[in-house]
């Protein structure tokens, strides 16, 4: 059985500045999170991609930003399942929970803080009969390392933000990108969608529309692909090419959590945003895009404001008789469960002071 103050579920970004902000009020946290390293989406699906809205960093790569959290979380050594899916939860006499993992791992902690982003997520795939017997072999649905595609042909198809930036990106280390489209017109920033037209123009990105993609080839390995122009069978052609990124969006899905007696909105958990975003379990809290309530934004730093105060709350609850008094980390640092310390300046003290 593991033990600890608070149980996050899922290890995003919001997951893991939940341990930061806990950490300062001298809460242990641990956390479970189905995918096999911590970072959730950032991890999975676009490590390479630029961030621009992190406050203090003018362009921060996803993959930097989840090694940032990751350090500055270290010295309050949380604790990690990873690879394993949270399955099944339990109320106990006293308030506290046991959750139970598909691997039969327990855990009790007296606050769970529910921080699983969209859910588990399954890529949505386009008909193609034969798609499955390419799957990693040329067809993949989600980026994960560019360098992969260096010196190669790369088909991509979508019409979202995904498939443009990507569109975008390997123009500079694939051999050849093409971008089909079933419509002329794209979903994703107009700014994206101009670069693009650039590209195009000067022979960098091949830009089929309105066509699909309705079938593909090979042996071992993907080597064609069939496309299918303004919906006429009579216009297929086949296209040779190293691999095919489908980019057609995410199935977001709770998962077991579904099944936890939570009240649920259109995919999301809703929660009590004017006080701690506690759930209508009390001991469970929701944060991050996980969650639901009027004028919600799903961006990464309202999920650290939303971490700030669940873990206020979560203070509440597992020290009632204690006061808590909120210390600025200018003035009274950053100590951690290891002995280190990161310490004011004594000018900044006592200037405040």
């Amino acid at each position: 059985m593991i033990k600890t103050d608070i149980l996050i579920i899922g290890a995003g970004p919001t997951g893991l500045f939940t341990v930061f902000e806990a950490g300062l009020l001298k809460l242990k946290c641990h956390i479970i999170d189905a995918l096999p390293q911590p970072g959730g989406q950032l991890s999975e699906l676009y490590p390479k991609k630029p961030i621009y809205d992190i406050p203090g960093f003018p362009e921060v790569k996803a993959g930097q930003l989840v090694d940032n959290l990751m350090e500055q979380i270290k010295s309050f050594q949380p604790g990690f399942t990873l690879g394993e899916r949270a399955k099944d939860i339990e109320r106990q006499d006293d308030g506290s929970f046991i959750v139970t993992t598909d691997e039969g791992t327990k855990h009790h902690a007296p606050i769970v803080a529910i921080a699983g982003g969209l859910g588990s997520f399954e890529p949505r795939k386009p008909p193609i009969n034969n798609i499955y017997k390419f799957e990693n072999k040329g067809i993949h649905y989600m980026v994960k390392d560019p360098e992969k595609f260096r010196d190669k042909s790369v088909v991509i198809a979508g019409g979202g933000d995904s498939a443009l930036d990507w569109s975008i990106y390997l123009a500079d280390v694939a051999s050849e990108v093409t971008l089909v489209h079933r419509r002329n017109e794209f979903r994703g920033a107009l700014e994206s969608v101009d670069r693009v037209k650039e590209l195009k123009d000067i022979g960098k990105i091949k830009l089929i529309t309105p066509a699909e993609i309705v079938d593909v080839h090979g042996e071992d390995h993907l080597e064609s692909v069939s496309i299918r122009k303004n919906n006429n069978p009579e216009e297929d052609y086949t296209l040779e090419t190293d691999y095919f990124i489908p980019l057609f969006g995410l199935s977001p899905k709770l998962g077991p959590i579904a099944d936890w007696g939570l009240e649920i909105e259109k995919n999301a958990i809703k929660v009590d945003n004017t006080l701690d975003y506690q759930t209508n379990i009390p001991g469970i809290y929701a944060i991050g895009d996980v969650n639901t309530y009027p004028g919600k934004l799903k961006l990464i730093l309202c999920g650290f404001h939303e971490a700030t105060l669940m873990c206020q709350s979560a203070f509440a609850k597992i020290h009632p008789n204690k006061r808590n008094v909120l210390k600025y980390t200018t003035v009274g640092g950053v100590t951690g469960f290891d002995g280190t310390k990161k310490e004011a300046p004594k000018s900044v003290i006592r200037s405040i002071d």
